[in-house]
């Protein structure tokens, strides 16, 4: 079976996942060819996982001041472009159209009638989880955006829908905690902003990760340049993580025990209805703005205990290999009933 995988650039969510998946369809001998659309080729990092991989422009969208730029998305955007790429990508060499969220794939496959397999914690949206109530367009602009013969969505609970748990590596690192020492990422707001929500927390340690070139150290605030193993070490000893709404590194969060702070990006849906997902299931408290008071208010709370996710990309992977024949409903029931954890979740939301 020869695979392309069409993976999503904007934000790191999606790469996070396509580095899971990554390991485990070479584990299963599968041959598989990566695309990423959605950020500037050269933004890219960290991409060893993906061999020699294509890139194209794709479909994002602008923010500013941690919103939405609405106008600036649809201005900055080209429909044109994207409707080029897909007619010019190739699909005959393919089996199979693997896509989290990617569109210059998804609808590659659609036109060339190649079948599709969609993995994203985006598709978990077809289904009635948390947020959806608030947004009755957003089924169908999901399938308008990256549509797939088969939708496989991942989330921190089933609520009742043939969902899987989160595509998460498994914690690598042994975890502890340093009191007062928080892991912060918000990369859609402004660098200035943050310091000052956090400049005067003088106690503690805030570590912010950012796209800058070189570490800045400025009294309690030490900024740090990205990095995926600097991150990880810092997430598997910190106190707490501030962040935004984002589902990957929510996910990560919940799997090493760390109290959460998030705030969501501004006029995006997905963001929105993850927060309200994490307050329905009690495990991260949300600012829907920057906020000292919020932060005040979040700091002194106790750790959560770890979400030890189980391998969802083993179990995928080997469906994947078997044909993706079976009904994703059982997969999905396997790996949630394999889940310790996954009773407490349900009293959570009784």
């Amino acid at each position: 079976m020869r695979i392309l995988y069409g993976v999503q650039g904007t934000g790191n969510g999606h790469i996070t996942r396509a580095r899971v998946m990554s390991a485990a369809l070479a584990k299963a001998g599968l041959e598989v060819d990566y695309m990423f659309s959605g950020r500037p080729a050269d933004a890219y990092f960290n991409m060893e996982p993906f061999g020699e991989y294509r890139t194209r422009r794709g479909m994002t969208f602008v923010t500013e001041a941690g919103k939405v730029q609405r106008y600036r998305t649809l201005r900055d955007n080209s429909l044109p472009e994207l409707i080029r790429d897909v007619r010019a990508l190739d699909l005959s060499g393919y089996d199979l159209v693997l896509t989290d969220f990617e569109p210059v794939t998804a609808w590659a496959a659609k036109l060339q009638k190649v079948r599709s397999i969609g993995v994203a914690h985006q598709y978990a949206f077809c289904y009635r989880v948390p947020g959806v109530e608030r947004a009755p367009l957003l089924k169908p602009c999901l399938s308008l955006f990256a549509p797939a013969d088969v939708k496989v969505g991942v989330h921190w609970h089933p609520f009742n829908a043939p969902i899987l748990p989160p595509l998460i590596e498994p914690q690598r690192l042994p975890l502890s905690r340093e009191a007062g020492r928080i892991l912060v990422y918000l990369p859609f707001e402004a660098m200035e902003d943050i310091k000052a929500v956090l400049r005067p927390f003088s106690d503690y340690r805030f570590v912010i990760y950012a796209r800058v070139d070189t570490p800045l150290d400025e009294g309690n605030l030490s900024v740090r340049p990205l990095s995926r193993d600097g991150f990880q070490a810092d997430l598997a000893r910190c106190d707490g993580v501030i962040c935004n709404a984002g589902f990957g590194l929510c996910s990560e969060t919940l799997q090493a025990g760390k109290k959460l702070l998030v705030k969501p990006l501004g006029g995006q849906v997905e963001q929105l209805a993850n927060a309200r997902a994490l307050q329905q299931l009690e495990r991260g408290q949300v600012m829907n703005k920057l906020s000292t008071d919020a932060v005040a208010r979040w700091l002194p709370g106790d750790n959560p205990d770890p979400l030890p996710w189980p391998d969802t990309a083993g179990a995928l992977v080997e469906w994947l290999a078997q044909g993706a024949e079976a009904p994703v409903a059982d997969l999905s029931t396997r790996l949630w009933r394999d889940f310790q954890s996954a009773g407490l979740l349900a009293e959570q939301l009784s």
